[in-house]
């Protein structure tokens, strides 16, 4: 069987355009359905349509859900074998429903289901379509009564019992076909049936209101029977043709996070033309190879040169051969060349080996910089044989403890700085002349590693970092944050009191993975992004409009899938909605851990190709490794791929490489629609140190147009390019002129990348001045004017500005805006910054303490009709949190309040003076003075509080005492902090 599929996949690869769409459309091919669902909860149809194609994609049906009803339409419903309805719409527009109607006469499946006979109440001949219309229903558990046994969707059907609505119809099709009923008593309610509408044929069922039923194994069959059934006998032909590649296998000793039952088996590898069987991308994409084992292995990163050859990282030691000696490892740096156009690589090189557990690589000074924790390694080729001969050591000090949370994912940013992330393996050392020690963190650093900034600090294992057209930073991490937007870089903010998290915000609009297999094996966050990798936003202009510098692609290799993470403009920054999948695969092996837009606008895909991804904690019955991950014999050290997802109507770039020798041809990348090629072109042109070329930059940035989606990538470019040639500096009159002017540019980018680049001197500061851009109507462009404005030379006329722009109310319920408010007036008003500071630094306590791990909780009661509490000792360690559960059962009202030492009398003498006070209640008879460390407010008979607080660093001796008037004399006790 497995020799029979080996054979027909072969003869298929020529024209199989895979997620199934055929280059050659008669051909046998995988089902496309596309699936509408909404967004309201009632009926949960994201859910539905994840069990659905989990079931369902193993027997070649690929369904992609929208919830845009708009995709009613000619040119989207053409793609699509059928369409599934779940949904509540109660009405349809008449160009959607004519749409819809021709789909379906012109010999389309039609599937609605459930709540969708409910939907489109307002067009009769839609109602008449689907074949009746929902009335009424109640609840319960019944039978299924099969009425045409012969049918095919029911012929090999067990009838099944199941817990759901009840529907009752109205406006039945006379010309449908029942196939189930719902018998009640005497009534008989047409509960599935099937209709025809010109050459296309429907299938409904009233089944289906939560996982009661969609998990019912005979539900599932009764709609992948219908869907089949639907979409027609040729369609269907062509799908029993298709090769479905099912797996071999094996019982092995896996580990059981979830503790399945059964437990899970090893499935054999794959082929690619195999795994690409069983690999979904978009309808109208492909997903093409371009390279393969045994030429190349374990693939975890990958980078492109200025010639668009393809570099990658291979890690064959990953994850636990941990050397002390790094240059005895059996990694490597290989260049993956097409000679011979044909997509696929043909010509491999080693640039350099014998390294150990390497994580990114990137393009700078003329060679390469690679993360090799505890290096930073610069390598570079000087003789042009593709061979590195300089290999020198340029940052020492990233932890390995973990290999899985060592620094990762370099970048050539915008500001012609290498950027990159670690994760909680840290760093301790020296770089750049300053002592430095942190982890889980964004940072920057000059490629010639004189300066190095920290930029904000993430949560646990950090392995994603991208950047927009516009210069956003975007982060994913693993365990539940897989979309982060860092809005504001550290410094700013340290500056101010707040801790360098506040510079990451979680983005996340949603919790769950859209896989295509049951078979996941997931340490934690089950089922949803336990090892996001990478943040790469879709930065050209090869794929449909809707990807343009919106869509983040995020890798999650324990889900087999790169998750589409739409990013859309919230206030200063950003949300993330959920877009579904650019690749699923059912593969078990398939293991994305970097995708990005390459040099001809396709997205590229390191497959690490792995059944074992999990790393830690360690299972039972198994042992840790060096690197901090359990020791598996199933960790495979030889498979590998690369895959391109091309969009099927992508037009071909028009630059295949760059001459850096060569500046009409560098400015010509400057203008590509692509931004690898201008990024690439920017780097060459500042390394080059050219600065004749800048009146072709001034050309760029002057040209005000703007591309459909209101940016212009060129000038902002540009913008960094003049900057990195250091003509920004006040040595060039023009240059400055000639960005100021770009301050007033269509484009919001363009005008953000002014701000950025322009020096922070008194001209500037006039310029802006004489600006609107404070009340930039972008307010993402708002938030770079208030930050460069905090870094100019003091201005009390920019602080009287700053303190009326920051009471309007877009800036005031910003989250970015007002903290970029307060650094920017802690600078300009004089006497602001400690207020600021002060503010800050309370409310981090309290947000610290909220999320702080309780090392005590002590429950303290008042003692009733005897003004006492019921203990009179409490021991706690200095530096530790507790919460003191403060219960009164007395009839009077009493507090808490926790003293510094030696203070009882003194603050006693100040209760007794608040009594005396009209407005004492209103304090609580708290006393206004240091010595009260903490306290409850009062609190009524029968009534409890808790005040959770960090115990004092200094041992001793500290009096708790309730200050209603007359009270603490008697009604006090101690807190003993031991070291």
């Amino acid at each position: 069987m497995k020799k029979y599929l080996a054979i027909a996949v072969i003869c298929l690869a020529a024209i199989i355009n895979f997620k199934g769409t055929l280059l050659k459309k008669d051909g046998p091919h995988r089902l496309e359905i596309l699936f509408l669902g909404h967004t309201a909860t009632h009926h949960l149809s994201d859910k539905l349509a994840d069990i659905l194609s989990q079931e369902y994609f193993k027997d070649g049906i690929n369904i992609t859900y929208t919830t845009d009803v708009n995709d009613l339409n000619e040119a989207t419903l053409s793609k699509y074998d059928g369409l599934v309805v779940y949904a509540n719409y109660d009405t349809i527009s008449k160009a959607h429903a004519e749409a819809l109607l021709q789909f379906v006469k012109s010999g389309k499946g039609f599937i609605p289901l459930h709540c969708a006979s409910f939907c489109f109440r307002n067009n009769d001949e839609v109602v008449k379509l689907i074949g009746g219309q929902f009335k009424s229903h109640n609840t319960g558990t019944f039978d299924m009564t099969i009425v045409d046994k012969k049918h095919q969707i029911t012929k090999n059907l067990a009838p099944f019992s199941t817990w759901d609505e009840t529907y009752v119809h109205t406006k039945i099709n006379p010309a449908i076909h029942v196939l189930t009923e719902r018998v009640e008593g005497d009534h008989h309610e047409p509960y599935t049936w099937t209709n025809t509408y010109g050459k296309g044929r429907v299938f409904y069922t009233a089944y289906g209101h939560d996982e009661r039923t969609w998990k019912n194994p005979g539900f599932l069959k009764l709609v992948e029977n219908g869907i089949i059934w639907a979409v027609g006998k040729k369609a269907e032909k062509q799908l029993n043709k298709l090769p479905k590649p099912q797996g071999t296998y094996t019982e092995a000793d896996i580990p059981n996070y979830e503790k399945r039952d059964p437990a899970p088996k090893l499935q054999a590898p794959l082929s690619p033309a195999e795994s690409q069987l069983l690999t979904q991308v978009p309808v109208d994409f492909k997903l093409e190879l371009f390279a393969q084992e045994p030429d190349i292995e374990k693939p975890i990163a990958m980078a492109w040169d200025e010639r668009g050859r393809l570099w990658i990282v291979e890690t064959i030691d990953y994850p636990n051969t941990v050397l002390e000696n790094k240059e005895q490892g059996s990694d490597r740096i290989k260049i993956c060349e097409d000679t011979n156009g044909d997509g696929k690589a043909d010509k491999f090189t080693v640039f350099a080996d014998k390294l150990n557990l390497p994580t990114s690589i990137v393009f700078a000074r003329g060679g390469v910089i690679v993360s090799q924790a505890p290096y930073f390694l610069f390598l570079k080729d000087t003789n042009g044989d593709d061979k590195a001969d300089i290999r020198e050591t340029i940052i020492n000090g990233f932890g390995f403890t973990d290999t899985h949370a060592v620094a990762s994912n370099l970048h050539y940013g915008f500001d012609n700085k290498i950027w990159g992330t670690v994760g909680y393996s840290g760093f301790n050392g020296t770089v750049a002349g300053q002592e430095l020690r942190f982890s889980q963190e964004v940072y920057r650093f000059s490629p010639d590693v004189k300066t190095f900034e920290l930029m904000g600090s993430t949560s646990n294992n950090t392995w994603g970092l991208g950047f927009s057209e516009n210069n956003d930073v975007f982060v994913s991490t693993a365990n539940n944050s897989h979309s982060d937007y860092l809005g504001i870089p550290r410094s700013y903010l340290t500056g101010i009191g707040l801790p360098s998290s506040t510079s990451v915000l979680k983005l996340d609009g949603h919790y769950n993975m859209h896989v295509v297999t049951k078979n996941l094996r997931q340490v934690d966050v089950h089922d949803g992004f336990t090892a996001a990798a990478g943040h790469n936003l879709y930065t050209a202009r090869n794929f449909p409009q809707q990807y343009w510098n919106r869509i983040g692609m995020v890798n999650e290799p324990t889900g087999r899938v790169i998750h589409q993470a739409i990013l859309e403009p919230y206030g200063a920054g950003f949300k993330e909605r959920d877009g579904w999948n650019l690749l699923a695969s059912a593969d078990e092996w398939m293991a994305p851990v970097q995708s990005e837009v390459g040099p001809d606008g396709a997205v590229w895909v390191a497959d690490w190709y792995n059944f074992i991804i999990q790393h830690n904690p360690i299972p039972k019955g198994f042992v840790n490794g060096k690197g901090n991950a359990y020791v598996n014999p199933l960790r495979d050290r030889t498979h590998g791929r690369i895959y391109r997802i091309v969009y099927k109507n992508a037009k071909p770039s028009p630059i295949k490489s760059l001459d850096k020798n060569n500046p009409d041809d560098l400015i010509k990348g400057l203008q590509s629609d692509n931004l690898f090629w201008r990024l690439t072109a920017q780097r060459l042109i500042v390394e080059s140190g050219n600065k004749a070329i800048a009146p072709k930059l001034y050309e760029l940035i002057r040209n005000n147009t703007v591309d459909l989606i209101n940016t212009n990538g060129p000038a902002v470019n540009a913008l960094w390019t003049l900057h990195g040639l250091g003509l920004l500096d006040g040595s060039n009159a023009e240059a400055l002129t000639v960005a100021e002017v770009a301050l007033r540019h269509s484009a919001p980018g363009v005008r953000k990348a002014a701000l950025q680049v322009l020096p922070p001197t008194a001209r500037t500061s006039a310029t802006i001045e004489r600006t609107s851009i404070l009340n930039d109507l972008n307010l993402n462009t708002r938030l770079a004017a208030i930050l460069a404005i905090a870094d100019l030379p003091q201005s009390d006329a920019m602080g009287t500005e700053l303190l009326a722009a920051q009471k309007k109310p877009e800036n005031m319920n910003d989250k970015w805006l007002s903290l970029a408010f307060d650094v920017a007036i802690s600078k300009h008003v004089k006497g602001a910054a400690e207020g600021i500071k002060a503010k800050n630094q309370e409310t981090t306590e309290k947000e610290g303490l909220a999320r702080a791990r309780v090392a005590q909780t002590i429950k303290v009661t008042v003692v009733k009709n005897e003004m006492k509490f019921d203990v009179k000792t409490i021991t706690a360690r200095a530096g530790t949190v507790i919460e003191i559960e403060f219960t009164n059962p007395d009839f009077m009202q009493h507090n808490l309040l926790i003293l510094q030492k030696g203070s009882l009398e003194k603050v006693g003498a100040a209760a007794d003076k608040l009594a005396q006070d009209p407005k004492g209640i209103e304090q609580n008879y708290i006393p206004k003075m240091p010595e009260v460390l903490f306290s409850t407010k009062l609190i009524n008979p029968n009534e409890s509080v808790k005040v959770r607080f960090r115990v004092p660093a200094e041992a001793g001796d500290y009096p708790f005492i309730c200050s209603f008037p007359g009270h603490w004399r008697i009604m006090n006790g101690i807190m003993k902090v031991t070291k």
